[in-house]
């Protein structure tokens, strides 16, 4: 079992190992699973290689993000130049349904609105526009409305789950109601939790997905 310590020096090791990080300043702090992220960084994609990074890290359970973006002074773009070029960006992406995403830009911070038939698509859309100068933050709030009339099987998602290996689905629960599929129950990494729910995603006709998972490294060690 990790102290406090032993995390905070892993998730530092895990971020350092990362080549976009390794100029970046992040300061870690870890307390009972729960890791605070700060720092200054100069793009948005770093701040995310970061939060990713920290995530894979066995025994965090929660994370908190207070990573800042500062571009350099000679660097300036205005809202209407990264909108044509967040515009762009999802235009020449295959996965992203064109004319289907709306964008507003506010002083670097980009929100994508519209209705998709796939999460896939959803998640394509924001990892489009990541690496884009100017960009500060992104607020996905692009819809599912998927276009399947097929009703969900409860059974068929938890055989999904089950056939992943990176999965322990020993402790996950399935329900399903409408268009709705909730999962609870317990894994032992934050990576395990959003791969459940990025399968359970995939599941032909689904609206919403409640990952209410726990994660919980030390449960499986428990007899």
């Amino acid at each position: 079992m990790k102290n406090n310590q032993e995390l905070q020096s892993d998730v530092q090791n895990a971020i350092k190992w990362e080549p976009l990080l390794h100029a970046a300043e992040i300061g870690v702090t870890a307390k009972d699973g729960v890791v605070l992220l700060t720092g200054v960084v100069d793009s948005y994609a770093k701040k995310m290689e970061a939060e990713n990074a920290a995530k894979k890290v066995i025994g965090v359970k929660a994370l908190v993000e207070k990573i800042e973006i500062k571009f350099p002074h000679t660097f300036t773009k205005t809202s209407l130049e990264i909108a044509n070029e967040v515009i762009a960006a999802l235009n020449s992406n295959w996965s992203v349904p064109k004319d289907k995403v709306t964008v507003k830009v506010e002083e670097g911070w980009v929100t994508l609105d519209g209705e998709l038939p796939w999460n896939y698509q959803k998640e394509a859309a924001k990892s489009a526009i990541n690496y884009l100068t100017g960009v500060k933050g992104v607020t996905n709030n692009i819809k599912i409305k998927s276009e399947s009339k097929d009703a969900i099987e409860q059974e068929d998602v938890e055989e999904a789950i089950g056939r992943s290996w990176s999965v322990d689905d020993s402790d996950i629960n399935v329900s399903v109601s409408g268009t709705t599929v909730t999962l609870t129950g317990m894994v032992n990494s934050w990576y395990q939790k959003e791969e459940a729910g990025r399968i359970a995603w995939n599941t032909p006709g689904i609206w919403h997905v409640n990952n209410e998972l726990e994660v919980d490294y030390y449960y499986a060690f428990i007899d």
